[in-house]
């Protein structure tokens, strides 16, 4: 199953990549929201290879997930890798400079099922997709928001997907 959406963000590639790649802020919101978030891969600067684990609950039930960069093309694309139970994800985002201080953020969201269970996970996804993708796309458009809030020239992102 799929969802993908873009926004054109009124900031330069430079920054939204900056943003994009801000694992440390990443951790912190996850951290905010009551998960457990451990870097397995040792420290330094996140690069090809770079993995956590997570740890949350969700639905009433612990849920572990396994994420790994597996693709940093600064500043253009940034693909993450991930597993918890019988469910692999991709997280990829591609970033396209359309004039020296606007971006197309694209971003696709890729799950597929290993499991009985995870099938029947995405079943009933299916049945919801059109508001699940409802809610990608405005996840998305808040984070461009952000983005220009924080360096854009006060602008408001455009939401074309």
């Amino acid at each position: 199953m799929k969802f993908s959406t873009r926004e054109d963000i009124e900031a330069s590639i430079d920054r939204v990549w900056a943003a994009v790649s801000d694992f440390d802020s990443f951790e912190r919101q996850a951290l905010r929201r009551g998960a457990e978030v451990t870097r397995t891969d040792g420290q330094g600067a996140p690069g090809i290879g770079s993995e956590w684990e997570v740890t949350f609950t969700f639905r009433g039930r612990p849920r572990e997930i396994e994420a790994k960069i597996a693709e940093f093309d600064r500043p253009n694309t940034l693909s993450i890798d991930s597993h918890s139970g019988g469910l692999d994800g991709q997280l990829r985002a591609e970033l396209l400079a359309l004039s020296p201080r606007r971006t197309r953020l694209m971003v696709s969201l890729d799950l597929r099922p290993r499991n009985l269970a995870a099938r029947l996970m995405i079943q009933s996804m299916k049945l919801a997709k059109s508001k699940i993708s409802k809610r990608f796309a405005n996840r998305i458009y808040d984070f461009a928001k952000h983005i220009e809030d924080k360096h854009g020239s006060g602008r408001k992102a455009q939401h074309i997907g």
